[in-house]
């Protein structure tokens, strides 16, 4: 490294933000404070002396300005402030510490940088997470009513489970001997059916930009897996980001926070629960999924319809000419040696990879007789996405008012 090169430290805020300039050719070391707003943070950039490498910590001020300072070539980086290392004693905690720490170990290397993900990325995320958010707050409008009513000692007998046609349709026909029961249900029946509609609407949207959206082609391979459908598809994309940048699934696992912890300190080995690091919701959604390999593999025809998808020639011509990274995936092929039957007597797939980054295709063997095979041992056709099919919409029917109380 060059001598003279400067690390600089931002500590950047909504209203003011502190900046700590550390020349590390000669030791001196300098803080300011800037009143503004972070995108009127440029002027100060632009008038740090070159050579200079700067930093600040992902927040809720986003990435704009590391986008806006990469435009015009100012090479400021965005860290991760859960990986920012700091000491056990430390109990003073100022903007002017905070930006001298990120510019000292910047100049050390001991920062976690993170990849700024591209606008149109970054709007897909948001409804994705927007989505997410209305999920938890239908569980939690779920929990009060259920526990409202268990605190009056109503049960639900069935027929059917919590939460289906037939529960909603029971819990509308529930009536109370005073005033102020029979409102408190039915603003929670209010608050239920408005997020359900909320979050209908926004999975409509969703299943409708997937397919213009960047990551396209890896929701397509996504969903030829089982278990994993365009929702749960976008959520990884949106979470993860480029695929390429991880070299081996071992990197990808650790940033999911999917591997064993780890505390070793003699000769033996001792290895505990998961690090649950990195994104709940990518975790959340590889475990459900995960839960439909605890049985025999079955294809069902949705499933083959994905893996297969419209075979046209013209199809088959584009993802002929297309590179390895843009040609869909099919499912694994396999040798008729190599399968294995369970009790019921069918055969059952061996695992197979799947390659969602930009790399070369594993070379698989196809069937004896199969038709519309290329080169990598794939039909051409498989894995493609289309627009998710409109939910039908059911009439609850009338049921009896139920007196309670």
């Amino acid at each position: 490294m060059a001598d003279g090169i400067r690390w600089v430290g931002l500590d950047v805020h909504a209203h003011e933000s502190t900046f700590a300039i550390f020349d590390q050719g000669t030791g001196e070391l300098t803080t300011k404070r800037v009143v503004g707003r972070p995108h009127e943070l440029l002027p100060w950039l632009r008038g740090v002396a070159r050579p200079a490498r700067m930093v600040y910590e992902a927040g809720p001020t986003g990435y704009g300005l590391a986008r806006r300072a990469r435009a015009e070539g100012i090479e400021l980086a965005v860290c991760a402030p859960g990986r920012t290392e700091r000491r056990p004693g430390d109990r003073i905690k100022t903007d002017k510490r905070d930006a001298v720490r990120l510019a000292r170990l910047l100049a050390a290397g001991e920062l976690a940088i993170v990849t700024v993900p591209s606008l149109q990325r970054e709007q897909l995320r948001d409804l994705v997470r927007c989505r997410e958010d209305i999920r938890a707050d239908l569980m939690r409008a779920r929990h009060r009513l259920g526990k409202f009513l268990l605190r009056r000692e109503i049960y639900y007998e069935g027929p059917g489970q919590a939460w289906s046609r037939r529960h909603r349709a029971w819990l509308a026909s529930l009536r109370f001997a005073d005033r102020a029961s029979q409102l408190t249900i039915a603003d929670y029946l209010h608050s239920h059916d408005v997020l359900v509609a909320r979050r209908e609407t926004i999975e409509d949207e969703l299943s409708k930009l997937a397919v213009d959206s960047p990551c396209a082609v890896a929701i397509g391979r996504l969903r030829c897996l089982r278990g994993i459908d365009t929702l749960s598809a976008l959520g990884l994309c949106a979470e993860i980001g480029e695929w390429d940048r991880f070299d081996h699934p071992d990197q990808l696992s650790a940033y999911l926070g999917i591997v064993p912890s780890e505390h070793t300190t003699s000769p033996q080995r001792r290895q505990g629960s998961i690090t649950k690091a990195g994104s709940t919701h990518a975790r959340r959604l590889l475990i459900e999924a995960s839960y439909h390999y605890r049985r025999h593999p079955g294809v069902s025809e949705p499933l083959e319809r994905r893996q297969h998808g419209p075979a046209s020639r013209d199809h088959q011509h584009r993802v002929a000419r297309a590179t390895p990274s843009e040609r869909p995936l099919a499912p694994a092929q396999r040798r008729p040696q190599e399968a294995e039957r369970d009790r019921g007597g069918r055969d059952r797939p061996r695992a197979c990879r799947l390659l969602l980054g930009d790399r070369h295709l594993v070379r698989l063997p196809s069937r004896p007789g199969s038709a519309g095979v290329h080169a990598g041992g794939r039909p051409p056709h498989a894995g493609t996405l289309r627009p998710a099919e409109a939910r039908p919409r059911h009439d609850l029917k009338q049921q009896p008012t139920t007196r309670c109380g």
